[in-house]
């Protein structure tokens, strides 16, 4: 079987493709499934460079498989697995193992995907649409008049967020690096699009001084104080990420003095915990597809071949447009 693997953690130059990987066998509570397409995330570099090596939430170890999310048909099923059925179409994410011909995932992973998804789309949709599902609806839990502020918007979490917050009747801000993506986040829908420079202030001057309800922060050091000063009294902030690195001195002090923020850092496993969950999430992003109030454009479609360059290419952007890896024969 063919599969990219590491051995250990570094560079675009440690993933190896393997052409004599054993192909799985179903284990109890797994699925076995012929991988169609594999998308490719900004998590496979972390899980390269060991950021996951010592991780409870996600314990992805050496040596492994790359690739945390995909679609594909299932071709066997662990007895006592129920709910999936030989020649389903299905797809997954956050378990490890889709840079492959064939996968064995967790059946409380995988959700069923509906015929008029091609696996391109499922795998493309199913790991940033549940995290922008989860983030709207669970953690922020918008709604008609709320208001948000949603950083890195033209990324492709962002556009999710920019477009479900929409769905839910929120006002939206966001913020990009250039004018160009900044054009990007309000053709998703953002009601204000903005730079970086001075955020916090322009909230304040748009929203008579109140700031925002919710600010979604996926870019950390880089930004997260001044999130502090862009959010309402007892408002929340969602730090989901830290492209541009950690805050490692933060004094919970700090919240009270912004004024009784609340702060929190979800993960996407903890509000995937099982099948029905995964399931809900899955059909709630499919629906949202199919009916034309969400969409997700892939930037590329790429061969296993291509790995080493990809990875370098998001490395060295720190981001990379929704693109998925074919892997077997797809529809």
């Amino acid at each position: 079987m063919k599969a990219i693997t590491i051995q250990t953690y570094g560079g675009p130059d440690v993933v190896q493709i393997r052409t004599d990987m054993p192909r799985p066998t179903v284990s109890p509570g797994h699925v076995v499934v012929k991988v169609a397409c594999a998308g490719i995330n900004f998590m496979d570099v972390h899980t390269r460079q060991g950021k996951y090596a010592t991780s409870v939430t996600y314990p992805v170890r050496l040596p492994c498989t790359l690739g945390m999310e995909g679609s594909g048909e299932i071709v066997a099923v662990a007895e006592g697995v129920e709910h999936l059925a030989l020649g389903d179409r299905v797809a997954w994410c956050i378990a490890w193992g889709s840079y492959a011909e064939y996968a064995s995932i967790p059946a409380a992973r995988v959700a069923k995907i509906p015929d008029a998804i091609p696996f391109d789309m499922a795998a493309a949709a199913i790991f940033q649409g549940a995290t922008a599902h989860y983030l709207v609806e669970d953690i922020a839990r918008l709604h008609e008049g709320s208001t948000c502020l949603i950083h890195a918007a033209s990324g492709s979490i962002g556009q999710l967020l920019v477009q479900m917050a929409k769905r839910r009747g929120a006002r939206v801000f966001a913020t990009a690096s250039t004018p160009e993506k900044c054009a990007i986040a309000r053709q998703r829908g953002a009601d204000q699009a903005m730079s970086y420079d001075g955020f916090a202030e322009r909230i304040h001057e748009a929203t008579q001084g109140v700031g925002v309800d919710v600010v979604f922060d996926s870019l950390g050091k880089s930004t997260l104080r001044e999130s502090f000063r862009a959010c309402r009294t007892r408002g929340l902030i969602v730090n989901y990420g830290n492209v541009s690195g950690s805050i490692t001195d933060l004094d919970p002090i700090e919240l009270g003095e912004a004024g009784s923020l609340f702060l929190t850092r979800p993960r996407l496993a903890d509000h995937m915990s099982d099948g029905p969950t995964v399931q809900r999430r899955a059909d709630a992003v499919f629906a949202a597809i199919l009916e034309g109030s969400l969409s997700i454009e892939i930037e590329g479609h790429y061969t296993m071949d291509e790995v080493q360059d990809i990875h370098a290419r998001i490395e060295a952007r720190q981001q990379i447009g929704k693109s998925v890896m074919r892997i077997n024969t797809t529809d």
